[in-house]
């Protein structure tokens, strides 16, 4: 079909000014003190059949004793596979995740015997634009609404079962997928098993068990190691991969996290494809992220201008302070 999978876009960088960083300022994600790790950090766990998305997170939060903390999009009971959780503040930056796309491996199974043929010449139907309606157990309104499935590559099948990979816009039910493929072959289907293999940036290279992080913690609290916990958390800039990013100058980015516009003079770097209306990671110098935005401006117009608005803010990210106010 020719779609371009958002995890295969490649975005150079277009240097629109230079300023030499104040080496005082700021702290690099991956070096940040533990307690800010945590608080600015995330988990790739790999949910297991059985407990709700909600209660992996309800144990995350009882491990490492926190108040607050959020999940990148939620996994039925039986679904096994990438599910994000950000802590503290990175609940913030869950919502970039919902905007750079899922992928599932399904086995579906049809209610009679289909040729291989069949199977394969339906689920092309499936690739590109479609309309989907929410299935009745759901947690969103049951409204129709378009998604966009980017690949549907088929692997094999025995008349009756089928597995295949699902690469997808997230906010798609696979699920309704499978019940909408066997209405097309008229002998109905339903999906048997499900994981998702991918969610944004995250992919099963990057899961961590919920034994894991008992154990980075047992190790921190018994011989005060916590490099395990480290690995275990990591930063939340990890989850914005995928997004075109802006960095600013130092003197730009307090008036940033007290949630002000991005004027052009600040902006030092740009992500090449950046298009009006499209949701940006803006960061540091040092490459912490400093908020989401909505871009008001494409690359090539930020580049060129002197003067006007770049960006304006969605979700702030970065706590006010932690660069001097220089406005």
């Amino acid at each position: 079909m020719g779609v371009v999978l958002p995890w295969t876009l490649e975005r150079s960088v277009v240097i629109r000014a230079e300023e030499v960083a104040d080496p005082s300022l700021g702290t690099d994600p991956s070096g940040r003190p533990l307690a800010e790790h945590i608080k600015y950090g995330l988990i790739v766990v790999d949910k297991q059949a059985g407990p709700t998305s909600h209660e992996i997170v309800a144990w995350v939060k009882r491990l490492l004793e926190l108040d607050r903390a959020g999940h990148g999009g939620t996994l039925d009971p039986k679904v096994t596979g990438v599910l994000p959780i950000g802590l503290q503040e990175s609940t913030k930056v869950v919502q970039a995740l919902l905007v750079s796309g899922k992928e599932y491996v399904c086995v579906m199974r049809t209610h009679a015997d289909v040729e291989e043929s069949r199977v394969l010449e339906a689920l092309g139907l499936f690739e590109g634009e479609i309309y989907q309606r929410p299935p009745v157990r759901s947690s969103v309104r049951r409204r129709l609404r378009t998604r966009v499935i980017y690949r549907i590559d088929y692997h094999e099948g025995d008349g009756r079962n089928w597995l295949f990979r699902v690469a997808c816009q997230s906010g798609t039910y696979i699920r309704k997928l499978c019940y909408d493929v066997g209405e097309v072959l008229g002998c109905g289907a339903h999906m048997h098993e499900l994981r998702r293999s991918r969610s944004g940036p995250f992919t099963e290279a990057d899961l961590v068990s919920m034994y894991d992080l008992s154990e980075a913690l047992d190790l921190l609290r018994e011989e005060g190691d916590e490099a395990m916990l480290r690995r275990v958390i990591r930063p939340l800039e990890d989850a914005l991969g995928l997004l075109p990013k802006i960095w600013v100058r130092d003197s730009a980015v307090d008036a940033l996290c007290n949630g002000a516009a991005l004027a052009m003079p600040g902006v030092l770097r740009l992500s090449k494809g950046i298009e009006r209306g499209s949701m940006v990671a803006v960061l540091t110098q040092r490459g912490e992220a400093v908020a989401l935005m909505e871009a008001e401006a494409s690359t090539e117009e930020i580049t060129g201008a002197e003067k006007g608005i770049a960006a304006r803010p969605l979700r702030v990210i970065l706590r006010r302070g932690t660069y001097p106010r220089m406005w």
